[in-house]
């Protein structure tokens, strides 16, 4: 079998199995693992997969960049930011993570709302300018332009004077072996730092992001309270958390 055709069936397979186990995979059709791994890695180097151990699952498209995002999955990201909402109890102090997602609760948000929003990116600080009765307070540190975020050892420190009701967080992936996911180490770690401030974290998972993964981990199942997704399949019913349906 060419490398081209070896290609197109590891891609058939993540689509149709959401996951490939090298060593499975090898015995059903005769290649060696070896082979089935080198082809992995070069898929994972080119952006065709996510390589973890013992083979590889779907990689995320919301890896791709902010204003590629922010046409990807555009009504089901407004059917989660709906949701999301409607926990927002007035008086209640939120954190918002950044995204394209979390740009869509904002859109969503009753102008006469009155709460506090805490964030750490500028492009949902400046989207509650009409909100006159949000306090909104801003955490600073080195932009992370992808997403828009910022992140760093000065970001987390300004987390940690923060105390609120909800936090509502952006992954990139959601896969229930790989756990939540995003692409970057720092912003991950700065997730993990808000969460740990919030007394409820529910993660925003428009259906693109659902059986996906993305190098690194953010947070356990066990650390949220609940998955917002518009998503209803066989991955999501394996999800070891309560789900939001939308």
């Amino acid at each position: 079998m060419l490398a081209a055709q070896r290609r197109d069936l590891l891609l058939e397979r993540l689509r149709t199995d959401g996951r490939i186990v090298a060593k499975d995979l090898a015995a059903e059709v005769g290649i060696s693992e070896d082979t089935i791994r080198r082809d992995l890695r070069d898929m994972a180097a080119a952006g065709l997969c996510q390589r973890v151990y013992g083979g590889a699952l779907p990689v995320s498209p919301a890896i791709a960049d902010y204003a590629t995002r922010q046409g990807v999955q555009v009504d089901g990201k407004q059917r989660v930011a709906r949701a999301a909402a409607a926990l927002i109890e007035p008086g209640s102090t939120v954190i918002l993570d950044g995204g394209t997602t979390t740009l869509a609760v904002v859109r969503a948000l009753p102008l006469d709302l009155r709460a506090t929003v805490v964030t750490h990116s500028p492009t949902i600080a400046s989207a509650l300018e009409e909100h006159q009765n949000v306090e909104v307070y801003v955490i600073g540190g080195r932009l992370f332009k992808h997403s828009m975020v910022a992140c760093g050892a000065a970001a987390v420190e300004a987390a940690r004077g923060v105390h609120a009701d909800l936090f509502f967080l952006g992954v990139t992936g959601v896969h229930p072996d790989a756990g939540l996911t995003t692409g970057d180490a720092d912003e991950a770690a700065m997730k993990r730092a808000l969460a740990h401030q919030a007394a409820d974290t529910y993660v925003l998972a428009s259906s693109e992001k659902i059986g996906t993964a993305s190098r690194f981990t953010v947070l356990p199942f066990a650390d949220v309270a609940g998955v917002i997704t518009d998503a209803d399949n066989d991955t999501v019913r394996a999800l070891e958390v309560p789900v939001i349906s939308c």
